[in-house]
Order: structure tokens, then sequence, then C-alpha cells
């Protein structure tokens, strides 16, 4: 049941920390800690890059995906 809800609010929340967790080879939690450490220092303007970071990565998967038809365009 814990795996279930942390695999939902992975998912819910853009995978913008899992990501950078995975490209970085460092866990997801200590992105996601020092994403919230730095929201509270400089007083919330690193959710400027998480929503730009999570735009980004929306048209990365819808540019990725395999048509298999020319009708699918």
């Amino acid at each position: 049941m814990s795996n279930l809800f942390k695999y939902a609010l992975e998912k819910s929340l853009f995978g913008v920390c899992n990501q950078l967790g995975d490209y970085m080879q460092i866990s997801a939690r200590s992105v996601r800690m020092s994403f919230i450490y730095a929201s509270f220092f400089t007083l919330g303007s690193p959710i400027i890059f998480y929503l730009v970071f999570a735009f980004w990565l929306n048209i990365k998967k819808y540019s990725q995906e395999r048509r298999t038809r020319i009708w699918d365009l």
C-alpha cells in the first residue's frame, strides 16, 4: 500500500525530482529535500525551475512517442 501511494504521488507531481535523481545518479529523496530547502531559503524561486522542467519533460515524452501509422500525427 505504501509503495502504491509513493508511486502515485511521484507520477502526480510530474516525476521531476525522480528524473533529476536518475540523471544525476542520486536518490530522488535527496533531490526532493534539496528542492524543499532551496525553496525555503530563496522564497520559492525554485518553483519556477520545477514548472519549466515539468513542462519540458512532458514535451519530451510526447515527442519521443513512436507513431506507427501516418495518420497518428
